[in-house]
């Protein structure tokens, strides 16, 4: 079994992934808009170029995610997505990465747990935990 987190976004999954690709050094395998999917028909012409499913590659774990249309979207509530990294200046990096236009709601600091820990929210509204033992 394998257990991925999947992102919902409101339009701007494309940009996310490839922010995250840069971000994480991770490889996007798969970018599938509405409108080069069999669903092409049924999607209004301005939602055409949104992403029905995007699937980044870092190492050996996996991200996925879609743009939800703007009548099925809600805000990431209630979750966050977890780093652990093993060295500390790669959690600075990636940190400092992931919270460029976001929101740091703690910052990136030795804890009594940690040798880094923080968290933040990026400029696409996921919130992530950056941990480093």
């Amino acid at each position: 079994m394998q257990l991925n987190p999947y992102l919902s976004f409101n339009g701007k999954c494309e940009a996310a992934f490839k922010f995250y690709e840069q971000c994480l050094g991770g490889k996007i395998g798969v970018i599938l808009t509405y409108g080069s999917s069999p669903m092409a028909e049924q999607t209004p012409p301005e939602w055409r170029d949104k992403i029905m499913h995007a699937r980044l590659t870092v190492g050996d774990e996996v991200l996925m995610g879609s743009d939800s249309p703007p009548e099925h979207y809600e805000e990431t509530k209630g979750m966050s997505v977890s780093l652990n990294i093993e060295l500390p200046e790669d959690a600075e990096r990636i940190f400092r990465a992931l919270s460029e236009n976001g929101t740091v709601r703690m910052p990136l600091q030795e804890t009594f747990w940690a040798a880094r820990f923080g968290m933040l929210v990026d400029q696409f509204g996921i919130p992530w935990m950056v941990n480093c033992e």
